[in-house]
């Protein structure tokens, strides 16, 4: 028997928009994507752990619509400067625009440098690149989420997983 193409392409958008494809657990989303975050933080500044565990808050550990379709795994919504491919997600508001990127990796790196290059982030980059606490209130008081227990789950993912060795 020969299976066509266009099937194969249906059975994996049903298994994948269904929900039945493999998700990713957050151990393995951790161990594919450490490096980045690391990289990043050479790059930064900005802790591994914070930058590992807001990925895996944001995106579900990689397994959210918006990061499965979008590679968007922070969340990051376009604003009037954004001039990248678009996606549209309810977030606070309804069919909210959230950028979209062709790789997970330009997600990392404009995450990077949606926090280098907006001063109301500035201050964080005076604490320490091992300072996850501080990272974690600093966000959520500059604004980046809207969920008042925002810092308290970001350091909790760091402290479950122990990704404060990251920063080392």
């Amino acid at each position: 028997m020969t299976i066509r193409k266009p099937a194969v392409a249906l059975l994996f958008m049903l298994l994948t928009f269904t929900g039945l494809a493999q998700r990713l657990t957050r151990a393995e989303y951790i161990r594919k994507y450490q490096l980045l975050a690391i990289s990043e933080m050479s790059r930064s500044g900005i802790p591994a752990s914070i930058k590992m565990a807001q990925a895996c808050l944001e995106s579900s550990d990689g397994n959210s619509v918006m990061a499965r379709t979008s590679n968007n795994h922070f969340g990051i919504k376009c604003k009037s400067d954004w001039t990248g491919a678009r996606s549209y997600h309810d977030d606070d508001e309804k069919n909210e625009c959230f950028r979209k990127y062709k790789t997970v990796e330009e997600s990392y790196v404009d995450h990077t440098n949606f926090l280098m290059g907006n001063p109301r982030y500035s201050a964080l980059f005076q604490l320490g690149s091992t300072d996850f606490a501080g990272w974690a209130h600093g966000l959520k008081k500059a604004g980046y989420a809207t969920d008042p227990r925002y810092a308290d789950k970001v350091i909790e993912i760091i402290e479950l997983n122990q990704l404060w060795r990251l920063d080392h």
